[in-house]
């Protein structure tokens, strides 16, 4: 039979089950699964009970005995058995129930009992068609590996997938932490443009879109660092924004161009006060989400618990090379290591550009255990603020774990004279071919001309956080409809 055929079956199956009614426009559901579970979880095999329940889920199971039918449904929270009797319902209602299909979504009313194997089950007295599926489920859904095959229709992989399904909530209690953390700290969420006329914020390639009314060349945000910025310039003192960014680079399995962020800044707080911060809220949320701050990501086992090692990034790329290099070592000699190490240099790259690739090269993905990795180089830093009596280097730390990226922070600069100079020496690397490298962003610039209190910034990769504590390998797994190239 053709999948037309076979739809085209399953379409007549609806007319023969719900008649000339069709569809109902919604259906009271007195209780779920999981509820039913917990509160009949004494009840003995083959005992029935006085208890009148309507439930309502996907049909995932049918099986016909002759006079008798079971079925199981799935709601939100579980699944439950339908138990269909020929004389409780009578000759023609147990035959139009048989004629449900896998997929079906149907709302049943009975009696709370039990099996003589001891399942949980509805003995039905009445059962109403909510919703009919022209397509079966697909079978051994459990077996596949394919990940882009299940991304794509994850309407499907919900239905069928338990570790799919268990991802979405985790997400969801994830996100939610999050939020209750920061707003028992203080902060208030707020929300920033994703439309601008330049996006900046970071070192990424911009969405590009036009606004057809005011004849605009817009772009979609790459960060909401600056407009967060502006708020604490006008004294909102502390906030923060779980939101999309865009950028338009790679796929693979950390990375989707479309993905989601917490954003927070902070006044009177620097990067010392955001390592803390994060400390806490990274334990907070694992416990939330998973009862632990113990954690296994794709077979190692990963320690949450506070506090976390901080190393600066020149000690980790000297350890790691095995030389005693510094912003004072010779440039050519630098370019030199760094080819040694895999790393293809650039004319106008300086050495924190060499070291911060190094770093990446040949230390990130070795970092297994939660460590802040401190001390960025100020040429890979434009908007933070440099260590007193070390203008090479900025007060900014990216958390890592597993070998990767899960949060950036940093003091702030708030020196709009120094602004400037930074932005200007990232256009110099744009007008070289760079084409992440920031813009001048002059709206920002009057912002801190107004005057911008000492402040910390810290940003979190929400969708990679999901990743460690669901132990999930590709991003797409914790993305509910993550890009990918049309069939």
């Amino acid at each position: 039979m053709s999948g037309s055929d076979l739809s085209r079956g399953r379409h007549d199956h609806f007319h023969e089950v719900a008649g000339s009614i069709g569809f109902p426009t919604r259906y009271e559901r007195t209780d779920l699964a999981a509820d039913l579970h917990d509160r009949f979880e004494g009840l003995g095999a083959g005992e029935e009970t006085d208890a009148v329940v309507s439930v309502a889920g996907r049909v995932m199971l049918l099986r016909s005995f002759g006079k008798l039918m079971f079925a199981t449904i799935a709601d939100r929270s579980g699944r439950i058995q339908l138990f269909v009797e020929n004389g409780e319902l009578g000759d023609d209602r147990f035959a139009a129930f048989g004629r449900l299909d896998t997929g079906d979504w149907v709302g049943a009313r009975g009696r709370i009992m039990t099996t003589k194997k001891g399942e949980l089950s509805v003995r039905v007295s009445e059962f109403t068609l909510l919703g009919k599926s022209l397509h079966p489920l697909p079978e051994k859904w459990h077996g596949l590996t394919d990940v882009e095959t299940r991304s794509r229709r994850r309407y499907v992989d919900l239905m069928v997938n338990e570790n799919a399904r268990r991802i979405a909530l985790t997400r969801s209690r994830i996100v939610g932490g999050l939020r209750r953390q920061f707003e028992a700290r203080g902060y208030i969420e707020v929300e920033t443009p994703v439309l601008a006329i330049e996006a900046t914020g970071a070192a990424a390639r911009p969405f590009h879109t036009h606004h057809s009314a005011l004849d605009l060349d817009m772009q979609l945000r790459i960060a909401t660092e600056l407009h967060l910025k502006r708020l604490i310039v006008g004294g909102l003192e502390r906030v923060f924004e779980i939101g999309r960014i865009f950028r338009n680079e790679g796929v693979d399995a950390t990375h989707n161009p479309e993905f989601t962020t917490l954003e927070s800044y902070e006044a009177f707080a620097d990067f010392n006060d955001l390592m803390a911060l994060v400390e806490e809220v990274f334990a907070a949320v694992a416990e939330a989400a998973t009862g632990s701050t113990l954690v296994t990501y794709q077979g190692e086992e990963i320690d949450l618990t506070p506090p976390f090692p901080r190393v600066a990034m020149l000690d980790l790329v000297r350890d790691a090379i095995g030389a005693e290099i510094g912003f004072e070592t010779d440039l050519d000699e630098l370019r030199s290591i760094a080819a040694s190490h895999g790393v293809a240099t650039l004319e106008h790259w300086g050495h924190g550009k060499i070291v911060y690739e190094l770093f990446d090269e040949v230390v990130a993905k070795t970092l297994t255990q939660p460590t802040f990795v401190t001390h960025y180089p100020t040429e890979v830093s434009p908007l933070a603020r440099t260590v007193p009596g070390a203008p090479e280097i900025v007060e900014r730390f990216e958390l890592f774990i597993a070998g990767a990226e899960y949060c950036n922070a940093f003091s702030e600069l708030t020196d709009p004279f120094e602004q400037r100079r930074r932005f200007e020496e990232q256009a110099v690397s744009r007008a070289a071919g760079d084409d992440e490298a920031h813009v001048v962003d002059e709206d920002f610039l009057l912002a801190l001309e107004y005057g911008m209190p000492p402040t910390g910034g810290l940003g979190i990769g929400i969708d990679r956080l999901v990743m460690l504590l669901t132990d999930s390998a590709h991003i797409r797994e914790v993305i509910l409809f993550p890009t990918m190239r049309p069939e």
